[in-house]
């Protein structure tokens, strides 16, 4: 009685206020226009090798496959953060309804889940080529390849409905202003009147699949590589597997330690600056890079990308 009279003195919240960044009321044009750019980039880097992924028979190895779907997941995660930021940017904060900012948070964390996914599934491909380059082929089959990548979407898609199913049930009060660039979990709990034991529990269950299985998968597998690798007795050999390797494993080391990093730091709800700033490395620079770093550190792919746009323009 008392907790339900308690609600009836506070406002119920029906929409929410993200604040964004602070101190850029006379600079914001400018933050606006580079943030602008990385997007404009972005989509057309990761559109890029998705299409030549699809156009080019050249190109037909799993890892390219891979690679595609990881492109598509970053062209997801940014199209989910990106537009909006550049809104609250140039508005100096924006206004967004519940089943808004729920549904944000859900395609936010269907691309979190499938990045984490798809990358773990790329280092199985790593090892496989590596440590088991003979059956490689055999083993690495195409319906292998479209099993996997499934299996990330299908996972994503299902691990990130908890959250929002119990988001749904709970009731926010007070403040509704959200001290950060999109809708985020920390931020919205700290708004909540309603008990978050229960999606708090679910995110520590979670963070199993997503987090420190994949890491633990990944860390062995590359343990194995690296093993592999060393065995080689030919310079040229070696340096062709660490150049296969070193554009996937710079993707895994730069997205997996920003996101531990920025949920392992306890932010009590709302975002410092810092955090905000890790919050952008993982969710805007990430998907930047990881064509670029692909494209630029693996030869084999840049090579492959090179002979086929070549081919197709004669």
């Amino acid at each position: 009685m008392h907790h339900l009279q308690d609600l009836k003195n506070r406002t119920i919240i029906q929409d929410f206020w993200i604040l964004g960044f602070k101190n850029i009321h006379n600079t914001k044009f400018l933050p606006f226009l580079f943030f602008l750019i990385i997007y404009l980039i972005t989509l057309s880097a990761n559109f890029t090798i998705i299409s030549l992924v699809l156009a080019c028979r050249h190109i037909n190895a799993p890892m390219y496959f891979f690679l595609s779907h990881l492109s598509l997941n970053d062209i997801l995660l940014s199209t989910t953060i990106q537009p909006e930021m550049l809104q609250i940017i140039l508005r100096e904060g924006s206004s967004i309804s519940q089943a808004g900012c729920f549904t944000q948070f859900y395609f936010f964390s269907v691309s979190t889940v499938n990045e984490c996914l798809l990358l773990t599934v790329m280092s199985y491909d790593r090892y496989l080529a590596i440590c088991n380059p003979l059956r490689y082929s055999s083993i690495m089959v195409f319906k292998l390849r479209i099993l996997l990548t499934s299996s990330c979407w299908v996972c994503g898609t299902i691990i990130s409905l908890p959250h929002i199913v119990i988001l749904q049930k709970m009731t926010f009060c007070g403040s509704n202003r959200i001290n950060h660039f999109y809708c985020d979990l920390p931020p919205l709990l700290s708004l909540s009147c309603s008990e978050t034991s229960a999606i708090e529990t679910v995110s520590v269950i979670n963070s199993v699949p997503i987090l420190f299985l994949p890491l633990i998968f990944i860390s062995v597998t590359y343990a194995n590589i690296i093993a592999a690798i060393l065995r080689i007795s030919a310079s040229a050999g070696r340096q062709k597997a660490f150049s296969t390797c070193s554009s996937h494993l710079t993707v895994v080391c730069m997205y997996y330690g920003t996101i531990v990093f920025n949920y392992l730091v306890p932010s009590e709800g709302q975002y410092s600056g810092l955090q905000k700033m890790i919050s952008v490395c993982y969710t805007i620079v990430t998907p930047l890079l990881n064509p670029l770093i692909y494209s630029l550190r693996n030869k084999e792919i840049t090579r492959a990308l090179m002979k086929c746009i070549f081919h197709e323009i004669k």
